[in-house]
């Protein structure tokens, strides 16, 4: 190592001006250097980059709490505007997306009384409340009648993928993320589909309707001939490393992905990270060595919409 190769960029400080544009801000978090502001502001060109490639398929993973908050509306977007190709997330994305579009939630406190809170019927998520009947009861309400709608219509074993977008017709919420996935037809996969009160409704409606299957090998199948058939590939990934809704796709990149960028959500949020960083998947061939990739160490609802932000256009 010579000193000349290793000082070659000079930290510049972030100079803050009236009217600057979130591009501007990144823009100065790059001539920053240091700590995550650098590391947030290389993440936004890389998901800029896979994004704006054509001949990249991209796929989006995060976790379900998410969800529950405002940057539903961000993940949303990404959906909307067809900046992702593929969904991959839980069950609990499917619960609150379908109980904040028939539903409301509401901002709370991390430090509320959890056993009063109990008492007048309210579920706490983070600082967030989630009053019982705009949770259990309401996706009963709503979500077996669709199931019963497609039983008549002879559906008796259904993909995810297809049962997802069967549900977001339904919803005529433009603010669901399932409505925009069934919309512009980009596929949902939740690999553990009966981990969350949408899945207890597929179990309920089961106890009467024994025919009654989902169909998981579909969706793995389904998945696989989009990776390998896809030219270069792409991930922008919310959450642990290592929980379950990322290794069903995860396994299926044997060639590695060409970007890939991870967001660690806070520490109170996500325990399954496990100290991983997406660089260690270069050694299991899930990411390739020449890879545009990063870990963005963080807040998800912080970073996320400074990575999806700049790509907004009119």
């Amino acid at each position: 190592m010579r000193k000349a190769d290793v000082l070659r960029r000079k930290v510049v400080d972030i100079e803050l001006r009236p009217g600057a544009s979130v591009g501007d801000l990144l823009a100065s978090f790059d001539g920053a250097g240091g700590f995550t502001a650098k590391k947030v502001a290389t993440g936004a060109r890389i998901v800029r980059e896979m994004i704006r490639e054509r001949a990249c398929t991209v796929f989006l993973s995060f976790p379900a709490a998410l969800v529950a908050t405002g940057v539903r509306g961000v993940l949303r977007a990404l959906v909307e505007r067809k900046m992702v190709d593929v969904v991959v997330t839980t069950c609990g994305t499917v619960d609150h997306d379908l109980a904040r579009a028939w539903g409301a939630y509401y901002h709370g406190e991390f430090e509320l009384d959890d056993a009063a809170l109990r008492k007048v019927g309210v579920h706490r998520l983070g600082n967030v409340l989630v009053p019982k009947e705009s949770y259990g009861p309401l996706l009963e309400r709503r979500v077996q009648p669709i199931l019963r709608e497609l039983w008549r219509e002879g559906v008796r074993a259904i993909s995810t993928r297809d049962l997802l977008w069967e549900i977001g017709k339904r919803v005529k919420d433009r603010k669901s993320i399932l409505y925009w996935a069934w919309k512009n037809k980009i596929p949902m996969f939740i690999p553990a589909i009966f981990d969350g009160a949408f899945g207890s409704q597929l179990w309920s409606f089961w106890q009467d309707h024994r025919q009654f299957r989902i169909d998981e090998m579909a969706d793995e199948q389904a998945l696989a001939d989009i990776v390998f058939t896809a030219k270069r590939t792409g991930a922008l990934v919310i959450g642990g490393g290592v929980s379950k809704h990322h290794t069903i796709w995860w396994n299926q990149f044997r060639d590695g992905l060409d970007y890939a960028v991870y967001v660690t959500t806070a520490p109170e949020w996500d325990g399954s990270l496990s100290g991983a960083r997406v660089r260690e998947a270069v050694s299991w061939n899930k990411v390739q060595e020449n890879a545009r990739q990063v870990t963005i160490e963080g807040d998800a609802s912080v970073i996320l919409p400074l990575l999806v932000a700049p790509l907004i256009k009119k």
